[in-house]
């Protein structure tokens, strides 16, 4: 079964050194904060591309939703920094 432990842990697999936090209502509709050096030099479409690969087929079949927020670690940091979590 697919949950958000697996697509986590596939996401925190495709792109190694990053970090995914991984939420669900009903483990078909997920939604994904991702920070991962991979995205550096990126614009948004090429980051939800990289992390749509490392789940593959499940993508459009278990996963039905994906909702995707994307940063480096230094977005992550000026960001979490102004908003202080």
């Amino acid at each position: 079964m697919i949950d958000a432990e697996y697509v986590r842990n596939h996401i925190e697999a495709g792109l190694p050194g990053g970090q995914a936090r991984v939420s669900t209502p009903d483990n078909t509709h997920f939604e994904a904060v991702v920070v991962a050096p991979q995205f550096a030099g990126k614009r948004p479409l090429q980051r939800h591309q990289l992390v749509y690969a490392t789940l593959g087929a499940a993508v459009g079949r278990e996963i039905h939703a994906l909702s995707i927020e994307a940063y480096t670690p230094e977005e992550w940091a000026s960001r979490t920094a102004a908003t202080g979590r």
